[in-house]
């Protein structure tokens, strides 16, 4: 899809969930059943990068993180949650959009070019509210392709 990371369309979804950790379990399922990863070192990944500080981005967003050993190539994954939870987010705002990331366990700069390229994207609050008025994943995935694409041009 672009220079700096891979999402799929199976990898955008809407899911309900009530807490962090659930959050963070679901993005690791769906990394696994995506992307062939398995489902507890992607868990036991996204929850150490956490315990560092919350991946609550702020302005209702969260872009939880990890580096991956054996992993090729960056991947994302991206879930509207149904309705807003506490993240722990540095605003104290709740998280209803969470864009998750993995990276090879070596790739410094690519990582942090990745994960600044969707802070920019995750930033503009007219994209947040198209994304959470999209009606289906398959348009979230076109809205975020179509930026993703204009943004690697």
């Amino acid at each position: 899809m672009n220079h700096l990371f891979t999402l799929l369309p199976e990898a955008v979804t809407t899911v309900s969930a009530d807490s962090k950790p659930i959050i963070l379990g679901r993005l690791a399922d769906l990394f696994a059943q995506v992307y062939d990863l398995d489902r507890e070192t992607v868990l036991a990944h996204l929850f150490e990068r956490e315990a560092l500080g919350s991946t609550g981005f702020g302005r209702r967003i969260a872009i939880p993180h990890a580096r991956i050993p054996g992993l090729q190539r960056p991947v994302a994954g991206f879930v509207r949650l149904e309705a807003a939870v506490d993240f722990e987010a540095a605003d104290g705002q709740p998280v209803d959009l969470v864009f998750g990331l993995l990276s090879p366990d070596g790739a410094g700069a690519v990582h942090l070019h990745a994960l600044a390229a969707i802070s920019r994207m995750m930033r503009d609050e007219r994209m947040h509210e198209t994304l959470m008025a999209a009606p289906s994943a398959e348009a979230i995935y076109s809205l975020l392709s179509n930026v993703i694409e204009r943004d690697a041009a």
